[in-house]
C-alpha cells in the first residue's frame, strides 16, 4: 500500500554525492508522537546525520526533527539519538561491515510505509575528490544528451 498522498519523503541528497553506496536496507525508527507529527509535515533534515552500532543496537545520530509546535511540554530534543529497529542478525552483520576500512552507515531517506516511519540506510564508502568531479562530469554529459533529444 503506498504512503498517504502528501506525506513527504526526506532525502539526503548530499550522501549520494559524498559516498559510493554499496548496499542499502530499510529500518524502522523509534520516535515520539510529536516527532511523527513533525515528520509528516516534512520538518526534518538528514544533513550531517550518521548511523552507528552501539551496544548491540543501531542508532541514528544528529538527525534533525523540528519540534512540533503544538507539543509544548512534550516536545523532545531536536537532535537526540534515535533508535533504528532492525533484526539482531542484521545488526551483527552491519557491525562487521563497518569495522572494515572505509565503510560507514549513512541515512539516505526517511519516508512512511503503511503509517510507519522508515529510514533507508546505506552501507557507504567515501568518495575521493576526483570521484566527485567525475560524478559531476557524468551528470553534465547526461543532461546535455537529454537536451539534445528534445
Amino acid at each position: 500500500m503506498p504512503a498517504k498522498i502528501g506525506t513527504p519523503t526526506i532525502e539526503n541528497r548530499r550522501a549520494r554525492h559524498d559516498y559510493h553506496i554499496d548496499d542499502s536496507f530499510e529500518a524502522g525508527i523509534a520516535l515520539a508522537g510529536s516527532e511523527v507529527k513533525s515528520l509528516r509535515q516534512g520538518n526534518a533534515s538528514l544533513q550531517d546525520a550518521y548511523c552507528e552500532v552501539k551496544e548491540g543496537e543501531l542508532w541514528v545520530q544528529n538527525m534533525y526533527i523540528k519540534p512540533y509546535e503544538q507539543a509544548n511540554r512534550w516536545a523532545v530534543e531536536e537532535r537526540r539519538p534515535r533508535k533504528l529497529l532492525v533484526a539482531k542478525r542484521d545488526i551483527l552483520r552491519l557491525r562487521q561491515k563497518t569495522q572494515e576500512k572505509g565503510l560507514t552507515l549513512v541515512p539516505l531517506k526517511v519516508y512512511f510505509t503503511r503509517g510507519w516511519a522508515k529510514m533507508e540506510v546505506g552501507i557507504a564508502r567515501g568518495k575521493k575528490q576526483y570521484d566527485k568531479r567525475e560524478s559531476i562530469r557524468e551528470r553534465d554529459v547526461e543532461r546535455d544528451a537529454r537536451r539534445g533529444e528534445e
